[in-house]
């Protein structure tokens, strides 16, 4: 049986970085990975040899000083920082994402701009003092009915699987942050200034640059990274947690830090959360997704845009990004690119269970059917994520207090993270969790519970960054 200071479940963005920050305040770590790599969602990889991310990821500039300090200093120069040139398929054109108010007068259609300039002038006629009753109420009430059955209601289907009507309306305060006409209009008039919303920062070497530099940083300060490992039992004491893994090994551990996915912790801790939460954890589920890499070859890029949104409920497909857009690297081949397709879906419908052949030929079509240009893809490579998107459907709070009551109870173990707390953050947001994880710990190993409480607290106010 091996021991140390700390044992952190899963080797995401989140994970890492708690083990980098608790290494290097002279704590001994172990980071185990059920995965055969590390990065989950945040990792990349190559496809006919241009690096790819799992889907379309930015690291935004509402990320922490503290936070971003150490990134630079890990990554560098190969730290980008990047102005983002995307488009959005709406009334049947496009029109360039971040928004722009000449462009969308010129380009959306005239009964749409109309219905939009009508809701704008009533918003003060749809507020009621009483909280939103679902997603459509609350973004009707502040964006009006002509914004979202046109861009949320279709897109909203297509994310998480829900008419609007079903989903919680915590999943309008999470997701949508321009949810009123003035704030649309906000954002646009800021469109020519530098910051949120226009630029990111990006690796030179795709996305999962980041989650390789954090483990090598955290290898370097004397962290073990256990990759292939699972903890298939956690049993918790007054003073240490005993982390049993697949093979029969123990480990005993001072704390343990976990980002997996809260209804898989409440299946391995010993004893196991009370039948009422553990019967809410069997009914949270998260959105799963498929995605589509076509690579194509060609001496220029497929488009100049870095991703194209596509809220249209006649496809599955919700955004198409090429890689190669996001970065400056002089690595990537001149004589091809590769396009990301993301399709998110159920495990059990047939979007999830179509042949890669199936897929690529439905993706390409449907883009096609948008009026962008024709795509002969020359190999087709595809990933299937198990949990990606949380699931706020009506109703979903109850059985989520009372499965995260149960685990912020626990001795000497702290979830966090998005899977960790079934949350919908950016890779920002899980990274500055796990610093906020770590500086909880005292100087006996445990969590400053006040500490603790206060951070998630600030969690609770998180908004996603499109």
């Amino acid at each position: 049986m091996s021991s140390a200071d700390l044992v952190v479940l899963g080797a995401g963005p989140a994970g890492l970085a708690a083990a980098w920050r608790a290494a290097r305040s002279g704590r001994s770590v172990t980071v185990l990975e059920r995965a055969p790599v590390i990065g989950g969602m945040a990792g990349s990889f190559e496809v006919a040899g241009v690096r790819v991310d799992h889907g379309s990821h930015r690291l935004h500039p509402a990320t922490s000083p503290r936070l971003l300090a150490d990134l630079h200093d890990l990554l560098g120069d190969d730290l980008q920082l990047r102005r983002r040139h995307g488009r959005l398929h709406v009334g049947d054109v496009w029109v360039g994402f971040p928004l722009a108010a000449a462009e969308l007068a010129q380009r959306i259609p005239r009964r749409m701009l109309v219905g939009m300039a009508v809701d704008a002038a009533t918003a003060p006629a749809r507020r009621r003092p009483s909280p939103p009753a679902n997603y459509a109420d609350a973004l009707t009430r502040g964006l009006g009915p002509t914004l979202y059955r046109a861009l949320y209601a279709p897109f909203a289907l297509k994310l998480w699987g829900l008419p609007g009507e079903r989903i919680d309306a915590e999943q309008a305060r999470r997701r949508v942050t321009a949810d009123t006409p003035w704030k649309i209009a906000a954002r646009i008039v800021r469109r020519r200034g530098n910051g949120q919303g226009r630029l990111f920062h990006y690796p030179r070497r795709g996305f999962g640059q980041i989650v390789e530099a954090l483990a090598q940083a955290a290898s370097d300060a004397g962290v073990r990274i256990a990759l292939g490992t699972a903890a298939e039992q956690l049993v918790p004491g007054a003073d240490r947690v005993r982390v049993r893994l697949g093979d029969g090994r123990s480990i005993e551990a001072g704390q343990v830090f976990s980002t997996v996915p809260l209804p898989t912790l409440a299946k391995i801790v010993t004893p196991g959360p009370p039948e009422r939460a553990l019967a809410g954890a069997a009914q949270l589920r998260f959105r799963a997704m498929v995605l589509v890499y076509l690579v194509v070859d060609r001496r220029q890029r497929w488009t100049p845009y870095d991703a194209h949104y596509l809220p249209d409920a006649d496809t599955p497909v919700t955004r198409v990004s090429e890689p190669a857009n996001y970065r400056a690297n002089l690595d990537d081949p001149a004589d091809r690119t590769v396009l990301c397709a993301e399709l998110p879906c159920a495990l059990d419908d047939e979007v999830w269970s179509a042949s890669d052949h199936d897929l690529a030929a439905r993706v390409c079509d449907d883009l096609a059917r948008t009026g962008l240009p024709a795509i002969r893809p020359s190999a087709v490579v595809t990933r299937r994520l198990r949990h990606v998107y949380p699931v706020y459907d009506v109703g979903f709070r109850t059985r989520l207090e009372e499965l995260d009551a149960w685990a912020a109870a626990l001795r000497r173990i702290t979830t966090f993270g998005r899977l960790g707390l079934f949350a919908h953050d950016n890779t920002h947001h899980a990274m500055e969790m796990a610093y906020d994880a770590v500086d909880a710990l005292d100087t006996g190993g445990s969590v400053d519970q006040a500490a603790w409480s206060a951070a998630r607290a600030r969690f609770a106010t998180h908004v996603v960054e499109d």
